[in-house]
């Protein structure tokens, strides 16, 4: 508890399904929107202030844990930008697909 900043079962149980399915949703949102991947960083960073008030309420977490922030924000951020990219990756050879090509699940290139 003392780097997570809150119990290691509600880190797994809470932080990683829930607000990790709200990362990645907020990643899959701002791709849709042609908006760019700083933008689903900033909203992950709201959603880990928002995960630590929630933990710090319903789990008797340290609100101001400085190590859990970095952690939770490691761990949401990364599930963000990650469904960012692969909702990019398939817009892009979506809307283009005379332009682009799939090269993997998380890159695309031009054809010809």
């Amino acid at each position: 508890m003392d780097w997570l900043g809150t119990p290691p079962l509600a880190f797994l149980l809470f932080t990683l399904p829930f607000m990790g399915f709200a990362a990645f949703m907020t990643g899959q949102a701002v791709a849709m929107g042609w908006k760019p991947a700083r933008l689903a960083a900033l909203y992950a960073l709201l959603l880990t202030l928002a995960d630590r008030f929630l933990a710090f309420a319903l789990f008797g977490g340290e609100l101001l844990s400085a190590s859990g922030l970095g952690i939770a924000y490691l761990a949401l951020g990364g599930i963000a930008l990650a469904s960012w990219r692969l909702t990019h990756v398939a817009r892009m050879i979506g809307q283009y697909p005379w332009l682009y090509e799939r090269d993997g699940a998380w890159r695309y290139r031009s054809r010809g």
